[in-house]
């Protein structure tokens, strides 16, 4: 029997009675810092991933929500045939892939998530829109519910100050991409952000299986303070003739262990993404080496981001 998630139920689903109660008692079993209910905003590639793990590793109900239709019924239809991949792999059984699936129940209400205790965000890296989000989350969840941003580059304490009366509830748990996959998550905290946000975001993604990472709030923080730079130098060698896109990633690979090439991860990541952090980089640093490759800024501009366009340094 296959795992069936049905879209039609948008935009609210009901819970299932006492399925939510069961898994919340198995949630404060497993330590997950008070987490009774997950909200996530985003049902993209990483809030949908971000959903996923908690619902299988952490055990808690996730409202999942979406201002999109088809963003929602696009990303349960993935859930879908990663279930099954799983199943079939005999990574678990086909009763747990189903209880996953009844844990994440999708909606189009902005206002559903407010009675989650952990809310994390997940939408595109928009300083304008993360503001917007965090100054609704604010005024309208639980006075002790966690306020989280999944940004890869943008300022926290820039987000806190929008969360008018939050601002020591918000944190970043920044997971790495594919969710499922990498178990590093990057913890980072505004200037306003509490002792007590910090220990329960590290608590809460530790029940998910991932190993947290500690982060102060500058350009980058860690992981893409190091990773981008070390693409962007890869491009640098392109376009200057150091080396053919083949050669570069090869050498990466075979001679320096990396288990992709950093052009090929440029590609996975998104050229797009890839330069929003060099200029934020750029920007806030004023350090000339963290000026973005002109190549990266014409691929960008030509519209070849990579795998989600189907071209960029390699075709797809």
């Amino acid at each position: 029997m296959s795992t069936r998630i049905v879209t039609s139920r948008l935009p609210s689903v009901p819970r299932i009675p006492g399925l939510c109660r069961f898994f919340s008692a198995a949630a404060r079993a497993q330590n997950t810092g008070g987490v009774k209910q997950l909200g996530v905003l985003g049902a993209g590639q990483m809030g949908l991933g971000i959903a996923f793990v908690a619902a299988l590793v952490s055990k808690v109900p996730v409202v999942l929500y979406d201002s999109s239709e088809a963003s929602i019924s696009k990303s349960l239809g993935f859930l879908e045939k990663l279930l099954q991949k799983d199943v079939a792999k005999g990574k678990y059984t086909q009763a747990v892939a189903d209880q996953v699936a009844k844990l994440i129940e999708p909606t189009m209400k902005f206002d559903s998530i407010f009675a989650s205790d952990f809310i994390i965000e997940a939408v595109p890296e928009i300083v304008s829109l993360k503001c917007e989000i965090f100054g609704k989350l604010a005024a309208g969840a639980k006075r002790d519910t966690i306020l989280s941003t999944n940004t890869s580059s943008i300022s926290i304490t820039k987000i806190a100050a929008a969360a008018k009366g939050a601002e020591d509830r918000v944190v970043s748990t920044h997971f790495m991409n594919p969710v499922p996959v990498q178990k590093g998550v990057e913890i980072i905290s505004g200037l306003q952000t509490s002792r007590e946000t910090v220990d329960r975001a590290i608590e809460f993604v530790k029940s998910m299986g991932k190993l947290p990472s500690v982060s102060t709030d500058n350009p980058g923080f860690i992981a893409n303070r190091i990773l981008i730079p070390y693409i962007n130098e890869a491009i640098i060698c392109l376009e200057t003739g150091v080396g053919q896109k083949e050669d570069i990633d090869n050498i990466m690979r075979h001679g320096c262990a990396m288990p992709m090439g950093p052009l090929a991860l440029a590609d996975f990541i998104g050229l797009d993404t890839c330069l929003a952090i060099m200029n934020v980089l750029y920007t806030q640093t004023g350090d000339s080496k963290y000026r973005p490759a002109v190549l990266l800024q014409k691929m960008v501009a030509a519209g070849w981001l990579g795998v989600k366009s189907k071209k960029g340094f390699y075709d797809y």
